[in-house]
């Protein structure tokens, strides 16, 4: 397939590319300064400079079989960098006859946005990055496309265990965590063989 990866130099995204080039597909990584990367036979780099330049991506999406969405805020502050780029994402997919969408969201939010201690703890300490997803999700289920949004806990940077569990009622605890690595397996596994079209899966150890 060829996998455009939207967010591809953050710390998921990174581990979406190198998956995805693992596994033999060819990925086009839209970025802020072409030359991110270090040249990779399938990978293409093509100039996204801002998350709203829906020109930019329009142009990067001829031949893309499905975009895997890993954008994300940094810091603490306000941020709408996931809520831009995937209605940017939406247009130019539509623009470009792209139909699969995969989008990076969060356990907490929305209809997530609970009681539970899981829940009360990321919004005490991420709540700007949580309020961009929750205003990201509406903008995907109201698309038209063929999307699945994936609500992990908490990222955790270690090697790829292979081992995780799925599901859209997956219970969510306070200390529930997924790496990286595997959750970039699973994006990609979702890919290939699509389980939860139209679904929120939940991931965890």
């Amino acid at each position: 397939m060829t996998v455009t990866v939207l967010g591809a130099t953050g710390a998921t995204g990174r581990h979406v590319v190198s998956t995805a080039l693992r596994r033999g597909h060819h990925v086009v990584a839209p970025v802020r300064r072409v030359g991110t990367f270090a040249p990779h036979e399938g990978l293409a780099e093509v100039s996204w400079p801002e998350v709203t330049d829906v020109p930019a991506l329009t142009r990067a999406l001829p031949g893309t079989s499905v975009v895997i969405s890993a954008l994300g805020g940094a810091g603490t502050g306000p941020t709408t960098v996931c809520t831009d780029g995937v209605r940017s994402a939406v247009t130019a997919m539509r623009a470009a006859g792209v139909d699969r969408l995969i989008a990076l969201s969060a356990h907490g939010v929305l209809e997530t946005h609970d009681k539970s201690l899981y829940s009360l703890a990321v919004w005490a300490n991420v709540a700007e990055r949580m309020r961009d997803k929750e205003a990201m999700e509406p903008l995907i289920t109201a698309s038209g496309l063929d999307w699945t949004i994936v609500r992990p806990p908490k990222l955790a940077d270690h090697d790829e265990i292979g081992k995780y569990r799925t599901g859209t009622d997956l219970r969510i605890r306070l200390w529930s965590s997924i790496g990286r690595a595997d959750l970039a397996a699973f994006l990609l596994d979702e890919a290939e063989t699509p389980r939860y079209a139209h679904a929120y899966p939940r991931i965890s150890r």
